[in-house]
């Protein structure tokens, strides 16, 4: 058993490994894992851009951050997923099962960000234990397979970039809500405001996605504004 599967507090395991649509079907298993996994993202952001700092003292703040969109994005969250068998220990709704959820990128890399986080709570919050999961994790992806084209920075950091160099240097502001759809794949809608000024606005399955497509709205505006 990988060492990120290894808890003394197993409630809180099982609630990282507890998608939404587990909880649905079965009401009286207490929580799912969203609260986790919106604290696995922020740590995994940052251990990733403390890693990629610290390995290429040569590069500028654009290309690593292209190199942790690719290091952190959902196919890779997905692999370290897999690697570390989280893969059949989620806890899935029986229609999310049907639908081919043991294998979806989407909830492996969400499981993935909500067990890190979760391993961070269990160890008393200590950052180190994390590091210690994650950068042999890091190690191990092919530095071939990090693209590093201007494509591969997603449409959150690009349209924060442009705001922060032409607008604000605050960041963009994104509201989400649930607006439909079943418990094993709801449809998120997302809107992006700049200092209160709307941009953008789009949907995916979940919260992620539909902030990267109002991202990709407000950009898509901007180019036929001339702006971009």
């Amino acid at each position: 058993m990988h060492k990120l599967l290894i808890f003394h507090n197993e409630k809180l395991l099982r609630r990282a490994l507890t998608h939404r649509s587990y909880v649905h079907e079965n009401p009286g298993e207490g929580e799912h894992n969203e609260r986790l996994e919106f604290l696995g993202d922020a740590l995994l952001n940052f251990l990733s851009g403390e890693y990629l700092y610290k390995c290429h003292p040569e590069m500028g703040e654009d290309e690593l951050t292209r190199r942790r969109s690719a290091l952190v994005d959902e196919k890779q969250l997905a692999k370290f997923a897999e690697e570390v068998g989280l893969d059949f220990r989620m806890r899935l709704g029986k229609g999310a099962i049907r639908d081919g959820g043991f294998q979806n990128p989407n909830l492996l890399s969400s499981t993935f960000e909500a067990v890190l986080s979760a391993y961070y709570l269990d160890n008393d919050s200590n950052i180190e234990a994390v590091r210690a999961i994650i950068v042999p994790l890091f190690d191990s992806v092919d530095p071939k397979h990090i693209v590093v084209s201007r494509s591969n920075v997603d449409s959150k950091n690009r349209f924060q970039e442009w705001v922060q160099r032409n607008v604000t240097p605050n960041p963009p502001k994104y509201f989400t809500e649930q607006i439909g759809g079943p418990s094993h794949a709801p449809e998120f809608i997302a809107k992006v405001l700049v200092d209160e000024k709307f941009y953008g606005q789009g949907k995916g399955r979940n919260k992620k996605d539909a902030e990267k497509a109002a991202a990709e709205d407000a950009l898509d505006k901007l180019k036929k504004q001339g702006l971009l």
